[in-house]
C-alpha cells in the first residue's frame, strides 16, 4: 500500500455524485426516466466512482465505444456508505484480510467490491493518491437504481467542452469547468476494511 487511499467526492449532506460512462441507448433512458431501466441490466456488475478524472481516464472523455455518454449519479450517502460496509477489497492485503482464505471466502460472498487506481490529472498522468472505484453486483444492484438514485444528469455536454479546451491547449480553462470534488469523510470502521 504505497499511495494515500482517499475518497474524493462532490458530495452533501445527504447525497454524494458517483461518475459513469454508457452508451446511448443506456444513457437517453436513465436521463429521461431519472432512473436506470432496459436496456441496462440489473444482472451484471455495474461500477460507480466518484472520481470525475478517473472515469475520464477510463472512457477516453468520452471516445471509448459504449462510454460516449458521461452521466453523474447522485445517490443517498446512506445507500454510498451501506456499500462500501459491504465491500471486499479486489485484491489480497494482510493487513486488512488477516489470510488469503479469509480474503477469498469474503470476496467471493461479496456483494460490493472495491478496488484502489491512482487517481488522473486532467492530462491521464496518474497522481500520489489512490482513487476508488466501487463494484456493485447482481445482489445490490436493484438497491443502486430503486432506493439510492436521488437523480442523473447527462454530463456529455461538459465532456465535450473539457475535450475541446485540452485539444486547444486551454487546460487552465477546463480546470475550471471540473466538477468540485472534496475529501468524503470514511466513518473508521469503514476505511479499516478498506485499507484506508
Amino acid at each position: 500500500m504505497s499511495a494515500a487511499r482517499e475518497v474524493r467526492a462532490d458530495f452533501d449532506r445527504a447525497s454524494i455524485v458517483v461518475y459513469q460512462a454508457y452508451a446511448d441507448a443506456i444513457a437517453d433512458v436513465a436521463v429521461a426516466q431519472q432512473k436506470f431501466g432496459p436496456p441496462f441490466s440489473l444482472g451484471r456488475m455495474t461500477w460507480i466512482k466518484p472520481s470525475f478524472l478517473w472515469l475520464m481516464e477510463r472512457s477516453n472523455w468520452g471516445r471509448k465505444s459504449g462510454q460516449e455518454r458521461t452521466l453523474a449519479v447522485r445517490i443517498k450517502r446512506t445507500g454510498w456508505e451501506e456499500a462500501l460496509a459491504g465491500a471486499v477489497l479486489t485484491s489480497y492485503e494482510p493487513q486488512v484480510h488477516g489470510s488469503q482464505d479469509a480474503w477469498r471466502k469474503a470476496f467471493d460472498a461479496a456483494p460490493v467490491i472495491v478496488q484502489w487506481d491512482p487517481e488522473r490529472t486532467l492530462r491521464g498522468a496518474g497522481l500520489p493518491h489512490d482513487s476508488i472505484q466501487v463494484g456493485l453486483s447482481r445482489a445490490i444492484i436493484q438497491r443502486f437504481v430503486d432506493e439510492w438514485t436521488v437523480s442523473i444528469t447527462d454530463l456529455t455536454p461538459l465532456v465535450t467542452k473539457l475535450r475541446k479546451h485540452l485539444d486547444d491547449g486551454r487546460a487552465d480553462q477546463a480546470t475550471r469547468l471540473l466538477p468540485k470534488e472534496a475529501v468524503y469523510p470514511v466513518p473508521p470502521e469503514i476505511a479499516r476494511r478498506l485499507g484506508m
